[in-house]
């Protein structure tokens, strides 16, 4: 009897269950979604692939957390407050310096938002991700490290809601809040006059063990893109089944999502 489904012809055989871990490996395949939306009514302008499941959000939580510290008078400007790096801290030698707001946003330091979890503290940071509804609002994974491969997850549709409630003012919190993350989040130019600002994220989804698989790497970019005076929302996701050894996931995603806006939004 012939098989074609190398899972039927495990289990006919008896084979172990190491056998079929492999099989499901080879069976997976990437994850991607492209979402942009109308800033003003909210529909959707382009939505493609697979949209509605999270995943941790990463660096692209430094948005809310902007704004969290911003509302919260812990960070009042774009230069201040500058913290100074302590071994402590750990990580590459890129985040081993100064950092002021400005600087966390555009090189995406994690301890920079690590201390500034700590100064909320555990009921603030609770407070606000709930009166956000940012994705799952879980943050059973810590003060810390809930946003980090952790508890906290959003989908790439509920990313451009958050967005948009924020930029529209339907967030409890300051409008000067909302101002100064707008000022420190990077821009890109994108061509036919569209200018983008967002944020990256990257990491990796975890095994059945709980520990990072770096055969499938997880990488965000959202954010806003205008032109004249329109404002759209997107949010671009890709899980891949492949490492990046050179530049991060996000990386690319970013300038993916960047070199293909002109077209997608020739579509709107």
């Amino acid at each position: 009897m012939a098989f074609r489904n190398p899972l039927l012809l495990a289990v006919s055989l008896g084979i172990t269950t190491a056998f079929l871990d492999c099989v499901s490996v080879r069976a997976a395949e990437p994850i991607r979604c492209t979402v942009i939306i109308d800033e003003q009514s909210g529909d959707a302008l382009y939505r493609q692939g697979t949209c509605d499941q999270g995943f941790y959000p990463q660096s692209t939580f430094k948005l809310p957390l902007a704004m969290m510290g911003y509302d919260a008078g812990i960070l009042t400007d774009a230069q201040n407050p500058r913290l100074k790096y302590q071994a402590k801290f750990g990580g590459p030698e890129r985040v081993k310096k100064d950092v002021d707001p400005l600087i966390w946003e555009k090189d995406s330091i994690v301890w920079y938002s690590q201390e500034l979890t700590r100064k909320l503290g555990d009921k603030a940071f609770a407070d606000y991700v709930k009166r956000f509804g940012y994705g799952n609002t879980d943050v059973s994974g810590g003060l810390t490290e809930a946003w980090l491969m952790s508890s906290l997850k959003i989908s790439a549709d509920q990313q451009v809601q958050f967005i948009r409630r924020c930029l529209t003012g339907r967030l409890s919190i300051s409008e000067n809040a909302v101002d100064q993350t707008l000022a420190i989040i990077p821009h890109f130019e994108a061509g036919d006059g569209w200018d983008i600002q967002g944020k990256t994220g990257a990491g990796w989804l975890r095994d059945k063990a709980g520990k990072p698989d770096y055969n499938r790497p997880l990488g965000w970019f959202v954010g806003w893109a205008m032109k004249d005076e329109r404002r759209v929302i997107f949010a671009r996701l890709l899980v891949d089944t492949k490492r990046y050894p050179d530049d991060p996931i996000s990386y690319v995603v970013r300038d993916g999502l960047v070199k293909d806006f002109p077209k997608l939004a020739e579509g709107f």
